[in-house]
């Protein structure tokens, strides 16, 4: 039986009876398309997070595209993100019209080196898009203090930090808006696509609606400029409602497979495996366990003979894709970034993971790297 690096099934079969009464409900309401369980997810979701709005959308990439073009970013302008990402994070920025720029991430947790950023902005720079990487939350106070100095946005992508904390304040309630997915592998993941934007800025969800609906504000009329259509689904939303009374568990059970990798592994760093290291102010939640090794081809090629299929987040860096080449971001562009993706892989890592089954994966990791 193969071992991955995620798995739904367990978590399905213990929530399964909630999650089918989440669909009925939808069924049974009379309403499949923004309806009281749009409406719901989102009032929740922002009381989660202690933000006046939160807009629905059909999944995080969108999520990026509409807040940032909720925020005023178009053609012509510059954001200011990092090549360390999934790709759709710079697939949003492209989709506005506008140009990423990147700058590097720091070694020690392979977050945006902030310290990079106040070179990288020009007169076109309009906004400022920090990754919270991995589970845990950029060093949002001298972005802040840049964007105020010169008059920039700030959109945070927490795609993979639902629930951490930096100084006690939630990820997404530091930046102008902040865009989610609930792509079904995330913290909180949905069971097939989704996506939000949460703000106190009533300006900045009023556009958001309208940009998720065509750009209406009444049906069939559309006002200001066209949107898309982007709206949450009403089964996916119900579910979410659904499994967000449940996030804090979630969040928990990620830290204790964390710790237990801690002391099944944490004494080969001598040996060159580097475990993740969390930041001073940060509550990590872990969306993927993210560690580091020179050889790490050699180990993933080891494990197989276990059956134990992991995943590297990301091999590519995004400006060495070619569909990105038209940037000029050549190699050597991003150091820190390119060699880091040479030696990153994730671990198995989801709340429902058995222990006897991460037992099997540090002792298969254990003998891999001792082996070299």
């Amino acid at each position: 039986m193969t071992t991955y690096v995620w798995d739904y099934l367990p978590e399905y079969e213990a929530e399964r009876e909630d999650l089918l009464d989440a669909v009925d409900t939808v069924f049974r309401s009379g309403k499949l398309v923004l309806g009281p369980s749009v409406g719901g997810f989102e009032r929740e979701f922002a009381d989660y997070h202690g933000v006046a709005h939160c807009t629905g959308v059909d999944n995080g990439t969108n999520a990026v595209k509409l807040g940032l073009q909720a925020l005023g970013v178009g053609p012509g302008d510059e954001v200011i993100t990092v090549s360390n990402t999934a790709a759709p994070t710079v697939v949003a920025i492209d989709g506005t019209g506008a140009t990423p720029v990147f700058v590097d991430i720091r070694e020690q947790d392979f977050l945006m080196d902030t310290a990079q950023v106040a070179a990288a902005i020009t007169p076109r720079t309009k906004a400022l898009l920090p990754v919270h990487l991995y589970g845990q939350c950029v060093d949002m106070a001298p972005l802040r203090e840049l964007a105020d100095r010169h008059g920039l946005v700030i959109l945070e992508d927490c795609a993979q930090a639902h629930g951490a904390r930096h100084h006690g304040r939630l990820a997404g309630t530091m930046g102008d808006a902040a865009a989610f997915s609930f792509y079904p592998t995330k913290v909180l993941g949905a069971y097939g696509d989704g996506g939000a934007v949460i703000t106190s800025d009533d300006e900045i969800d009023g556009d958001m609606r309208r940009l998720r609906y065509y750009g209406m504000e009444k049906t069939y009329y559309v006002v200001r400029t066209p949107g898309h259509n982007s709206r949450l689904d009403e089964v996916q939303a119900e579910i979410l409602r659904r499994k967000l009374r449940r996030l804090d568990g979630y969040l928990a059970g990620r830290r204790t497979v964390a710790e237990r990798y801690e002391q099944g592994l944490g004494d080969l760093a001598d040996r060159g495996l580097l475990l993740p290291a969390t930041n001073e102010g940060n509550d990590h939640v872990y969306y993927v366990y993210v560690v580091r090794h020179p050889r790490r081809d050699e180990i993933i090629e080891a494990l197989k003979r276990y059956d134990i299929s992991l995943n590297i987040s990301y091999p590519w860096p995004v400006h060495t894709n070619s569909g990105f080449a038209h940037l000029g971001y050549g190699t050597g562009s991003l150091p820190v970034t390119e060699r880091l993706a040479g030696e990153i892989f994730s671990l198995p890592m989801y709340p429902s993971l058995p222990a006897g089954l991460q037992d099997k994966v540090i002792s298969a990791v254990r003998e891999a790297v001792l082996a070299l």
